[in-house]
């Protein structure tokens, strides 16, 4: 019997049998590109530079081995041991058998709007392709008078406007302020005019923009191709989408240190401050990024592992993928700080200012910098098809969890139907994702990625310990692995799934997540999914401007206004509908830097008590 899963690993698997992995080399991809995604990207290397540099390897580290590493060997043992989906596999313990309908959720509601950020991808891999990139330039249809071709242009501008992201915290970096006047750079208009088309609100969802349900279309056929035939199409395609982004980010890194400003960047990223090292928040940040990057409990590690051969070395396929996953990680993160270097000397900005996490970083900041380089297509085409391939990877491992499930929950109806099952899903999915191709679908994307996975992740985790450690019992479970793999697990792991990953569940739970209650309480009560009368009267404002020859945009990001104009809009807006107050509402006020102007009957210019429901930010040109 080939206990190492050699190229022979598997046969054709009759009807009743599972199908297993070709060659075990796929597997281990397989867990690498599901582990390695987007994220690791830009959230590590934010991270890193957030809390002291290179210190902040220490509690990663300390995390990555007491924490991720566990988990990592407990999800890979249970779903080979069991051959098993998750909805299947935690029937040893009936009474927490929701466990595992709770992973197949968890990954499917991920996966409704993670591919939104793959069509974004998809889009721009598109257009770069065109003879003129069209973020390097500011006469297309969709720019203002205040667009700027290169952020080097915004040297001796004496102010830089941060509009705070709830998600990723990142600094809008298009927007600047200096001398009462804005300017946004090209890539930054792209983005919000041309490929979001973004609303003033959660509240105000628009229409469907047809560009993006193309891309969409696009993205979940590209999923449904690579998965129609379950393990065997994932593990042929894995060989390109897991090695190619290695081979993309050496690329990008030789360039990058090819120019100047390049290695002030990585010494920012490296460089330690033991003192940052030592903050609560450094050591709360890496037990998040830990769990988060390796993805125990969304149920994409048990799903790929029950296609091994029951004898796989398993557990040292655990510590692999978990010191692979770290790696790439810090790896990514030398690239990411090389090009923003590069960015930094050219604007004569700090690196403070610069958004080092999230889509603005992607899809803003990035697209600039290789818009600025020779030969800009071909540099353009490489970084998106990077993103392509780390994201795909990540989607497949979820979109699998969803439909082993289903088959595993219903083996008579659609055991033999595997093809059929996987395309109707990617056709449902596609269909449930409209709202995110809405003028308001990147304020949805947000409140999904912000709530809802975090909490229903962390509280399973924690079960997952609690089931397999103390109800099916630690010391059954390592006989388990041992019959599989011939040697069990240490005493160590044992003690780590009985009390040590338990509790850092709980405190990350407890002290990352404090407000949970917030999200009933406050959140969600202050989501309108209405068109408003006031939307109605500011949108007949907007057109009555646009009639003028005035440019008006709706606008996340701040309001720009002439003074002269304020008593135009003042009496257009009441004679539209919206009745103001006379406490103040109709001039513009200036808090953290931000703009914003408020069309209620009460004064919306009250500092940090301002909502994001209850204020309209436009952006007026004349």
């Amino acid at each position: 019997m080939d206990s190492e899963g050699h190229d022979s690993l598997s046969t054709k698997p009759t009807s009743n049998e599972r199908a297993v992995w070709d060659r075990k080399i796929e597997y281990l991809l397989s867990i690498l590109g599901y582990c390695v995604g987007l994220g690791n990207l830009y959230r590590f290397p934010y991270l890193v530079a957030k809390h002291g540099g290179g210190a902040f390897l220490v509690p990663y580290a300390i995390f990555l081995f007491l924490c991720g590493l566990p988990l990592f060997m407990l999800e890979v043992s249970i779903g080979q041991f069991s051959g098993k989906s998750p909805v299947v596999v935690w029937s040893i313990s009936p009474f927490f058998r929701g466990l595992g309908f709770l992973m197949m959720c968890v990954s499917g509601l991920v996966s409704w709007y993670y591919n939104t950020i793959m069509a974004w991808t998809i889009y721009f891999f598109v257009h770069s392709f065109f003879p003129s990139i069209p973020w390097s330039s500011c006469d297309n249809w969709w720019n203002t008078d205040i667009c700027i071709t290169r952020r080097g242009l915004l040297k001796g501008l004496n102010e830089t406007a941060v509009n705070i992201n709830n998600t990723f915290q990142t600094t809008t970096l298009g927007v600047v302020i200096a001398n009462s006047s804005k300017y946004s750079t090209a890539a930054y208009e792209f983005w919000e005019y041309n490929v979001l088309r973004r609303s003033a609100g959660i509240d105000y969802m628009g229409s469907v923009q047809w560009h993006l349900v193309a891309v969409m279309a696009g993205a979940w056929l590209l999923t449904c191709l690579c998965l129609v035939k379950g393990v065997h199409s994932v593990g042929k395609v894995v060989y390109v989408t897991v090695t190619l982004p290695y081979i993309l980010f050496t690329v990008l890194l030789i360039r990058g240190l090819t120019l100047e400003g390049s290695l002030d960047g990585i010494i920012h990223y490296v460089k330690p401050s033991f003192h940052d090292m030592f903050k609560f928040g450094a050591w709360r940040d890496a037990a998040t990024q830990v769990f988060f990057s390796l993805g125990p409990m969304w149920g994409g590690i048990i799903t790929m592992s029950s296609y091994n051969k029951f004898h796989n070395k398993c557990i040292r396929d655990a510590i692999y993928g978990t010191i692979a996953d770290g790696l790439t990680s810090f790896y990514a993160g030398f690239v990411i700080f090389a090009l923003l270097g590069v960015i930094v000397h050219d604007s004569g900005l700090t690196m403070d200012d610069i958004p080092i996490s999230g889509p603005e970083l992607l899809f803003i900041v990035y697209p600039e910098i290789l818009a600025s380089m020779p030969l800009p297509n071909v540099w353009s085409v490489l970084f998106f098809l990077m993103l392509l391939t780390v994201g795909i990877d990540s989607q497949f491992g979820m979109l699998e969890t969803v439909s082993s499930g289903l088959i595993d929950a219903f083996p008579e109806r659609l055991g033999k139907r595997r093809v059929l099952t996987t395309t109707v899903l990617c056709l449902g999915f596609f269909v449930l994702s409209m709202p995110y191709t809405t003028n308001g679908g990147y304020y949805l994307l947000q409140l999904m990625d912000w709530y809802a996975s975090a909490f229903c992740v962390m509280l399973g985790a924690f079960l997952e310990c609690i089931v397999v450690a103390w109800v099916y019992g630690a010391e059954r479970f390592s006989r388990d692995i041992e019959l599989m793999t011939g040697a069990g697990v240490g005493m160590i792991v044992r003690f780590a799934w009985c009390i040590i990953t338990p509790l850092i569940m709980i405190y990350i739970y407890k002290y990352k997540y404090p407000d949970a209650k917030l999200i009933w309480s406050e959140i969600l009560p202050r989501i309108k999914w209405r068109y408003s009368t006031i939307d109605k009267a500011m949108e007949k404002t907007r057109k009555r401007l646009n009639r003028q020859g005035r440019n008006v945009f709706l606008h996340n990001g701040g309001v720009i206004h002439h003074p002269q104009f304020s008593s135009d809009l003042s009496s257009m807006l009441t004679q539209d509908g919206v009745h103001l107050s006379s406490k103040g509402n109709t001039k513009f006020c200036h808090n953290l830097s931000e703009a914003l102007i408020g069309f209620l009957s009460y004064n919306m210019c009250n500092k940090l008590e301002v909502r994001h429901s209850d204020t309209y930010k436009w952006l007026v040109v004349d």
